[in-house]
This record gives structure tokens, sequence and C-alpha cells, in this order.
């Protein structure tokens, strides 16, 4: 039988052996997590982007005046440039608090108790993108939107409908 080598170490390093161990642990669970856990500021991960393309409905809380979120609110949207985007009524409360100076909002997937992001909301007035966000809808809900495609498309041109783009924030 093989004997085996006794290694005497001080204890300054092992002190040292054992924060390089922690360290490299933290930053070997930190890469695998990073790209689907931690999406940088601004961008959806491609998880968050895979549980997009399988939900029918967000669920969006608004920030009230006194920094709570409000009751979750099912809402068609779409993706586009790795943002999420919405039309909602300009009378909406989420669209109210944007236009208050409240922008942030909590995003649930598919459910209210759903895997969710942070999200700063921004309105955004280009016919083009209203064209773009309504072919998106279109290929999303074909079982229902030729009852709603009028409102949206038209509803986008005159003000009643206003195009909502949500960015994902860090936290």
């Amino acid at each position: 039988m093989k004997e085996l080598e006794t290694i005497t170490l001080s204890r300054r390093q092992l002190l040292r052996a054992g924060t390089i161990s922690l360290a490299l642990a933290a930053v070997g669970a930190r890469g695998v997590l990073a790209d689907d856990a931690k999406p940088a500021a601004g961008t959806l991960s491609a998880e968050q982007l895979k549980q997009l393309g399988e939900a029918k409905f967000v669920y969006i809380q608004s920030t009230r005046k006194d920094g709570t979120l409000s009751k979750p609110a099912e809402i068609w949207f779409a993706v586009m440039d790795g943002a999420l985007w919405v039309g909602s009524s300009p009378e909406s409360w989420r669209a109210k608090r944007i236009r208050w100076g409240r922008p942030q909002a909590k995003i649930a997937i598919g459910s209210p108790s759903g895997p969710s992001f942070r999200a700063d909301g921004s309105f955004v007035k280009d016919p083009a993108l209203y064209t773009k966000f309504c072919d998106q809808l279109a290929g999303k809900y074909p079982e229902k939107w030729s009852r709603w495609e009028q409102s949206f498309r038209e509803g986008l041109k005159s003000g009643e409908r206003v195009l909502i783009k949500y960015t994902p924030v860090a936290g």
C-alpha cells in the first residue's frame, strides 16, 4: 500500500486556499447562471425569450405613487428588438404611470406568479413600429387577431392606443 504524504500548511495558507476556492466556485456558478438568470440591463435573457415565446400573455404590474406595485394586468404582447412591447389605452394605469414619470414595472411571464423581470416602460411613436408590432400580434394570436386587428392598427394611428416598449433593467 502506498503511503499518503502529509502536507503541513500554515493558517494563512489555509485561509488563502479557502478564499481562492470560494472565489473560483463563485466565478464558476456565475458563469453558468449569467447568461440565463442575470441578463445585461436592457436585454432579455435567452431563457426569458424562450418563456415569452411559449406564453400567450404577460402580466404587468406598474409602480404606484407610494412605490408599491399594482395588481397584475393580463395583456397581449410582442417581443421585438430584445424588448417587450404592448399596445394599450392611453388611459390605462400603466400608460398614466409612465406619463407621470413612474415607468418602472414588474412583468410576469405566462401567469401572475410566473417568472418575472423588472422593466422600464416608454412610449414609442413610430408608424413603422406600429405596423411591425401589429404584424407580430397577428402571428402570435391568429385565432383572435381578426376581431382585434382594426382596433389595434387604427387605434395606434389615431392615438386611441399607445405603443409601450418595456426594456428590462437590472435587479
